[in-house]
């Protein structure tokens, strides 16, 4: 960006060329009249002129790196991550949107907020002041003024891409999908190479139902280099299906899976092709409807410790989700597979529709019934012989329409995901670490429908060993684990809850996740609360247990533990030295296989997308026993086709 002082110093610069012309012109003229020059010999003659040249020089090499920074503010111009207007902003403008960056990042809404409207009052033309000030306005669930800040910025500079991207993004998340294509189409034409517009428009194609434009936009993606945009593919699919291409559909299918294997969607992707290699005739195609985008602003890396700012910013940014009030971003997950677990559609099926959880499309159908893991103890003892007579359920402070399944859970298939923190920060634990959950592993998946794997995260989750019964492969999996790197814990149980959510089930399971970490996050993109809210929908329960030695005081990160298990019906552990940790383990396999489930039909179920308070009530021979259950959830929001 080029400052006032730039802008100034380079008129200066050509003012001083133009006197030191002048000046050696003068000097030539006054040698051939034979004049003194300003009273001085030769040699003093020789020496201004050398000390004028060497001026020259520099002022030439100041003009060069003026233009230099002109060819970088150009270049990203023309690439689109800046618009021409920014470039202009004063200094105290660019630094109140500096500071509303880092708050932004922080998930600080509200403060960044006033910092950009100061920015905005400074320089009324700071496209991406006002393109922030929209993504502020989204994060505190407010979509109406988020709009008017996006068109704010698109007005200001048509030609900047930005704005009208998110304007799209945007109308994804409120289902209007006309709007998005509209908006996204723009942005295309502007940054016709760019993938990941091209793909966010492929999805607002499919919710205009325009599956011919879906195709040739995969096509495009597919052109270009789309590392990490894989399920474009499978948005393709779901078009080649409405337009009954089978063909057509196991192709991107096929490059779906090829490019991203480990993929929460590839088991349904590999179980459609399955179905597809035996059967070209599949069932008729479904009404395919794509939701909202998310607004995915890159967090800066930055050092962690169990107390931190970082972290006590995350635990005051969850806020509390009893009041009643609709999930903001519900709306950008509408016509969720499922309501606190119920089992999701393992294929691509008539009456189903496509739909986004937490960055991963899926096709399945809407379900309504509620699906609840609870466990039940007394002083502390497990209690495992309870009947449906002793329990009683408050769904929004009403008993439930209709009970529809109640049993222990050990009765149903159990989907396990053990999550390893393989950050630097554990590298002195790691080994023992690796050991204690091979064993817990093994006891754990104790029958042959069980199915469970292994990943661990740093910077980002990597899957070691993807869905298997075999506890040898998944033992396997453990020890290939390695160590070191940053610690994004919060997109890594987003990671595990969307693929546990997604595999397929052809009946009801019981999802589980097990982390064990230290609970520090330094590199996420996602905040706790988004993924406790992934967690939610997609119906798994966290169990995590911590790495960290020692017990003393409660940290930060001893609470963002806690709270991912709270907020799912889970619990956390503190072993507080390695030789306690297996035995942790050991509880906590009984823990998970001593829990009960119940699936009902909520009294006056709306779907809007409003929390709904859980309840449950457990007693025995006239005693109150104690209830471990996750809280309540948001309904999905009901979506009107197009």
């Amino acid at each position: 960006m080029q400052s006032a002082s730039q802008r100034l110093s380079f008129n200066r610069a050509r003012r001083l060329l133009a006197w030191v012309a002048a000046f050696l012109l003068c000097g030539e003229i006054a040698a051939l009249a034979q004049l003194p020059f300003m009273n001085a010999g030769p040699d003093s003659a020789f020496a201004q002129i050398d000390f004028a040249q060497i001026y020259l020089d520099t002022q030439n090499r100041h003009i060069k790196e003026i233009e230099r920074i002109r060819a970088q503010d150009k270049e990203r111009v023309d690439s689109g991550v800046v618009s021409a207007l920014d470039l202009e902003a004063p200094n105290n403008a660019v630094e109140e949107f500096n500071r509303a960056s880092t708050l932004l990042k922080a998930q600080n809404s509200k403060e960044a907020m006033k910092h950009l409207q100061k920015a905005i009052v400074d320089y009324p033309k700071f496209v991406s002041a006002h393109i922030g000030l929209g993504l502020a306005y989204v994060d505190q669930g407010d979509p109406s003024h988020a709009k008017s800040a996006f068109e704010e910025a698109a007005k200001l500079d048509d030609k900047f891409p930005g704005s009208f991207c998110h304007l799209g993004q945007l109308a994804l998340s409120l289902n209007d999908f006309a709007t998005a294509e509209s908006a996204l189409e723009k942005a295309a034409s502007l940054r016709p190479k760019d993938a990941g517009i091209l793909s966010i428009l492929a999805y607002a194609q499919n919710g205009t139902q325009q599956y011919e434009q879906v195709l040739q936009t995969a096509q495009r993606v597919h052109a270009l280099d789309h590392k990490g945009i894989a399920n474009v593919h499978y948005v393709a699919a779901a078009a080649a299906m409405a337009l009954k291409d089978f063909d057509t559909m196991e192709h991107e299918l096929s490059f779906f899976v090829g490019e991203d294997p480990t993929n929460a969607l590839a088991p349904v992707a590999r179980q459609n092709l399955a179905a597809l290699a035996h059967n070209k005739e599949v069932r008729a195609a479904a009404a395919v409807h794509a939701q909202s985008a998310t607004t995915v602003s890159v967090a800066q890396t930055v050092q962690t410790f169990p107390n931190s700012d970082r972290l006590r910013a995350q635990l005051s940014g969850l806020g509390d989700e009893s009041d009643g009030g609709t999930c903001a971003n519900c709306l950008a997950e509408a016509d969720s597979p499922k309501m606190g677990g119920a089992s999701g559609v393992a294929s691509i099926v008539p009456g189903s529709s496509v739909g986004r959880i937490g960055g991963v499309w899926t096709i399945h159908k809407s379900v309504d019934d509620v699906a609840l893991f609870f466990s039940v103890s007394s002083h502390g003892h497990m209690v495992n012989d309870l009947e449906a007579s002793n329990i009683q359920i408050r769904d929004d402070n009403k008993p439930p329409e209709k009970v529809v399944q109640f049993a222990p859970q050990s009765k149903l298939p159990l989907r396990l995901a053990l999550l390893v923190d393989t950050s630097g920060s554990v590298h002195d634990r790691f080994s023992f670490e690796k050991s204690a959950a091979t064993k817990f592993v093994q006891k754990v998946l104790s029958n042959p429908s069980d199915l469970g794997f292994i990943a661990g995260f740093a910077t980002e989750p990597t899957v070691t060993q993807d869905f298997s019964s075999n506890p040898a492969a998944l033992g396997n999996g453990i020890d290939k684990l390695t160590n070191g790197g940053g610690t994004a814990l919060f997109d890594a149980v987003s990671f595990a809850c969307r693929k546990l959510g997604e595999y397929p089930e052809d009946e009801r399971v019981a999802r589980v996740l097990v982390i064990l970490s230290d609970g520090e996050d330094n590199s996420s993109h996602s905040s706790l609360k988004q993924s406790a809210q992934v967690a939610e929908r997609t119906g798994v329960t966290i169990y995590t247990v911590s790495t960290k030695e020692g017990l003393g005081d409660k940290t930060d990160a001893d609470r963002v533990l806690e709270v991912l298990a709270e907020r799912t019906g889970g619990e956390a552990m503190f072993p507080g030295d390695l030789h306690t940790l297996g035995s942790s383990l050991d509880k906590l396999r009984e823990l998970i296989r001593s829990r009960y489930f119940i699936a009902y039909k909520p009294a006056n179920f709306q779907p809007n997308g409003s929390y709904r308070t859980i309840t449950v009530i457990a007693e025995k021979n006239g005693k109150r026993l104690q209830v471990r259950a996750r809280k309540g959830y948001h309904t999905r929001v009901e979506t009107s086709p197009n």
